[in-house]
């Protein structure tokens, strides 16, 4: 079992001294050139760039940006363990972030003027939308009036045709005559909703993939309520993936189908292929993982949450561990931790515009989604983070013990596409790409552009960001083969190519060709052993937490 220790942190005194000096001469200039009328530094920061921000308003923007800096170069002074350091600077970034001046009416001055132009009632407003998200537990971050589920967002055809307590399964109406004989399984994470994969038409990766000509079918996890409390991570592979599997194959006939997985959803099927691995079985003709983890060595920004009394608290809190109690972990509570780590993006932010200004904030589907959250079962949660996130234990082969099996991921027989995102900070890409050392089959990597969510859904008709590739012509080893891929992910990047644009298409090609020929569309959704139950989007998405 993982030990904590607690590690000595400390600036060296000749760092302590230097950063002193300069701040001092900093603060020096700053002052006389406040005091004799002259021109301030000119703020790059999006918050002081309006023309409020001048005279004692932009000194205090200024002094404040002088501050924030020093801070945080001390917290990047700090000798200590990795760690510790990473916990230090998080710290000091959130109390940073948080003290800016224009998170406070009385040093905000955009926000001060919307009061008198309004008379008051932005202030009205503004308390009035606090009130509001006090009631919900968290701080809006879009006009959540402007979606609906199943109206404008997750609006893609198709039937549910399976459920259990764990899932129901989607199966997505045909978009082209003719289809791919072989199915595609789509499992996304279970701590969000479905529907990012499915937002609204023009930005659908789930619309992509059918109008491609695939045979589609998506895992849409329930929301668990205290029914599910004592639900283990056991029983969410058992009666999550490996149930959708079989059924998939029922309905098509086909014992092969394509699997995919995003995020947390690519670690659950990624562990319920090695689960039928050690059972003889090997249904996946293909394997996808975007943004997914199975190293977990460099786990990001989220490393700062986990250590072992961490763990044994939510042991004991939500899993029933050393005498306490199960539970649920609470979806408000993730999308809160979430929120943090981008705090004046993602909370800050909002709460100028909503509370100090009394603002209503665009309709955006990505922000609606992200504050659609869902609740976790206790024992799953707190397993996935000891045997993942602390002790690492996924990747080792023979270490861990998952529906009765022997894991190991170096057993799984299919060809696998990774995707990483170049600016992720939940899963940092070169993490993403350690998952090319752990899989035995031919690998193909790609990364693209933005972040852990916006980099995986930028649709082709958008014509946004970039993406990088190891060409074919430079990836051919012997006798026509394709050839390994780097062992280091810096020398991957070093080797590959900048594409403009979304990394759908060239997925889309690689998947094609490891799903079958062409054969006529199924009529009509399901099998006479799984009837339709109800039309997509289904009831479990609809749940909230």
């Amino acid at each position: 079992m993982a030990e904590t220790r607690l590690e000595s942190a400390a600036v060296p005194a000749e760092k302590l001294v230097a950063l002193q000096q300069k701040y001092a001469q900093d603060l020096t200039q700053l002052c006389t050139a406040y005091a004799e009328g002259k021109g301030l530094p000119q703020a790059k920061d999006k918050r002081f760039s309006g023309p409020e921000w001048n005279g004692f308003y932009g000194f205090a923007a200024a002094l404040y940006l002088l501050n924030a800096r020093y801070l945080m170069q001390m917290a990047e002074s700090v000798e200590a363990d990795v760690k510790t350091r990473e916990r230090v600077r998080f710290a000091t970034q959130q109390w940073v972030e948080a003290m800016s001046p224009a998170n406070f009416l009385a040093t905000n001055p955009e926000a001060q003027h919307k009061l008198l132009e309004t008379k008051g009632k932005s202030l009205r407003s503004g308390i009035l939308n606090m009130l509001g998200d006090l009631s919900k537990g968290k701080v809006s971050q879009t006009d959540e009036s402007a979606f609906e589920v199943g109206r404008n967002l997750a609006v893609t055809p198709g039937a549910v045709v399976f459920e259990n307590d764990y899932f129901q399964l989607i199966q997505y109406t045909p978009a082209t005559p003719q289809v791919h004989a072989l199915p595609l399984l789509m499992v996304p994470p279970c701590i969000n909703k479905y529907y990012i994969l499915d937002l609204q038409p023009e930005n659908s990766l789930v619309n992509f993939l059918v109008g491609e000509g695939h045979t589609v079918f998506l895992v849409s996890w329930r929301n668990p309520g205290q029914d599910m409390a004592q639900a283990t991570w056991d029983d969410y592979i058992e009666h999550g993936p490996i149930r959708a599997m079989e059924v998939v194959q029922d309905i098509t006939g086909h014992k092969k189908l394509n699997v995919f997985g995003f995020c947390v959803g690519g670690t659950i099927v990624s562990t319920a292929l090695a689960v039928l691995a050690a059972r003889g079985k090997h249904p996946a003709a293909s394997l996808t993982l975007l943004t997914t983890l199975l190293d977990f060595r460099d786990t990001g920004v989220l490393d700062v949450f986990i250590d072992e009394n961490q763990v044994q608290f939510f042991e004991t809190t939500l899993a029933g561990q050393h005498g306490g109690q199960v539970g649920l972990m609470r979806g408000v509570d993730l999308g809160a931790t979430f929120s943090f780590l981008r705090p004046t993006d993602l909370v800050w932010s909002y709460v100028v515009g909503n509370y100090l200004k009394g603002g209503t904030p665009p309709a955006f589907d990505l922000l609606y989604w992200n504050g659609d959250g869902t609740n976790l079962p206790g024992p799953f949660y707190a397993w996935y983070l000891r045997h993942t996130y602390l002790q690492d234990e996924l990747k080792q082969p023979g270490w861990l013990k998952v529906c009765g099996e022997t894991l190991d991921l170096g057993r799984i027989e299919a060809p696998v596409f990774i995707y990483g995102s170049m600016e992720d900070h939940i899963v940092p890409w070169k993490a993403a790409y350690a998952s090319t050392r752990l899989l035995k089959g031919e690998k193909t990597f790609v990364l693209g552009a933005s972040g852990h969510v916006a980099g995986v859904i930028n649709p082709p008709a958008k014509k946004k960001r970039s993406y990088w590739t190891l060409d074919a012509k430079e990836g051919k080893g012997a006798k026509g083969k394709k050839a390994e891929l780097p062992k280091q992910a810096e020398d991957w990047f070093a080797a590959a190519q900048e594409h403009p644009g979304s990394w759908w298409p060239v997925w889309g090609v690689w998947l094609a060709g490891h799903a079958g020929e062409m054969q006529a569309a199924p009529k009509k959704p399901g099998s006479k052993n799984y009837p339709v139950i109800e039309p997509a989007p289904g009831r479990y998405v609809r749940q909230k937490a």
